[in-house]
């Protein structure tokens, strides 16, 4: 679940008028060659380069292991039976978890939970890291509300995760089965959290309710989010 230009810099040019003050029996030769010169003359403070921005410096230059981000006790209860306990990498700094409890065969639910860090650096023309980040976490919300042909999207102000925090409710089919999804998208600093847990249920099981999926979302969003401060430690 994954940009810069060269500024142009303006420049002000400055041009100094001196003003020829004729006088009657004098001859002017000597004030215009001096207008000339004055005029031709750029003006000192025009040529000077103008400062380069300074922004301040990424908190997190690193990102944790995206599968060892999650606690794997958290991972068992939201996860039934997954097929891979330590996850699956399956984009750069992101780890999914699937599984399908089918100890009841008119009940088969299944449940994936899926986890992506994305590090944002500052930059002189864009603005500090901080402020990269949170825009991109806003790009994911709104990214939530439309991926897989989302319906009956919802999205809420969390708090208590990070710097910044939003809860994204969406339902989606796939192959004729109906899924709920809850997100978290995070920000801690200049790293952004994006966090999917997903519920269906097959041949005719009931799905889950999105919002009931969604009270499980901070245990693991939280996980996730000291994972990237463990991962800065000096």
């Amino acid at each position: 679940m994954h940009r810069r230009t060269a500024p142009r810099l303006a420049r002000l040019l400055a041009c100094a008028a001196v003003p020829v003050m004729l006088v009657a029996g004098c001859s002017d030769s000597d004030d215009d060659s001096g207008a000339k010169k004055a005029s031709s003359t750029p003006s000192s403070e025009a040529t000077k380069p103008a400062p380069t921005p300074t922004v301040v410096a990424a908190k997190y230059p690193k990102l944790p292991e995206p599968c060892k981000a999650v606690q794997a006790k958290t991972v068992e209860k939201l996860v039934p039976k997954p097929k891979e306990k330590k996850g699956q990498v399956l984009t750069a700094g992101s780890c999914y978890w699937a599984g399908l409890d089918d100890s009841d065969a008119d009940d088969l639910q299944f449940r994936s939970l899926n986890v992506q860090f994305n590090g944002l650096s500052a930059d002189p023309t864009l603005g500090s890291a901080d402020k990269r980040a949170q825009v991109f976490a806003e790009e994911q919300v709104k990214k939530a509300m439309k991926e897989d042909g989302a319906k009956d999207a919802k999205s809420q102000k969390t708090s208590g995760i990070g710097d910044w925090a939003t809860t994204v409710t969406t339902t989606t089919k796939k192959n004729g089965d109906e899924f709920h999804n809850a997100w978290v998208i995070t920000r801690t600093a200049n790293v952004v959290v994006t966090l999917q847990f997903s519920g269906a249920g097959y041949q005719g099981a009931k799905a889950p309710d999105a919002a009931e999926l969604a009270k499980d979302t901070p245990t693991p969003a939280k996980e996730a989010v000291a994972a990237v401060a463990a991962a800065n430690k000096k």
